[in-house]
């Protein structure tokens, strides 16, 4: 099946959730990530605010303060996502895509070897750890940058595919968390 076929798909099943179902998904989600032991043993982790249809990263946000890590997040730029530090939730802004996104400290890009966990948004994830994401490219820019860290893929179950197309420049994610695997 095609990207774009796999992406109208997976967009009409998202549709068939209420905005309260999907969050009650991302909350066992995001607690099975903290259950994770690359979650407790991370200093460094990129998260994301999620939009809409995503599973939502709030818990894990607020779970990496209470422990004390450093939080990036991503900010459009362009072509590109631009890491910057997260530094509580008076610095956020309503950004591209209407996502809040931090306006605190750039993560300098040489530093991207310091980030030991990252959680990884996408439309759709194989058993294969292939992902499929929104069409855009930003993550598909981003992973190979950040290949040091650990990376774990979220999606609702409905997102979970056989099989999705992949390239052989892709970067796949080390796991995939979500329910009922």
């Amino acid at each position: 099946m095609e990207k774009k076929e796999l992406r109208r798909i997976i967009r009409e099943r998202k549709a068939a959730y209420s905005k309260e179902s999907l969050k009650v998904m991302s909350d066992d989600i995001c607690r099975s990530v903290m259950a994770d032991g690359a979650w407790r043993a991370s200093g460094v982790v990129l998260l994301y605010h999620a939009l809409a249809d995503e599973v939502c990263t709030d818990m894990l946000i607020r779970s990496a303060e209470i422990m004390n890590k450093t939080i990036l997040l991503p900010v459009v730029v362009g072509d590109e996502l631009e890491l910057r530090v997260y530094e509580g939730r008076e610095s956020l802004t309503l950004g591209s895509y209407g996502i809040l996104e931090p306006t605190g400290t750039l993560f300098p890009e040489s530093e991207y070897h310091k980030i030991d966990l990252a959680i990884i948004p996408g439309m759709a994830f194989d058993e294969h750890r292939n992902r499929l994401g929104r069409g855009k490219g930003y993550y598909d820019r981003l992973l190979p940058k950040i290949r040091n860290a650990y990376k774990i893929g979220v999606c609702f179950p409905f997102q979970l595919m056989e099989c999705i197309p992949s390239e052989p420049h892709d970067v796949k994610v080390n796991e995939i968390e979500t329910l009922y695997k």
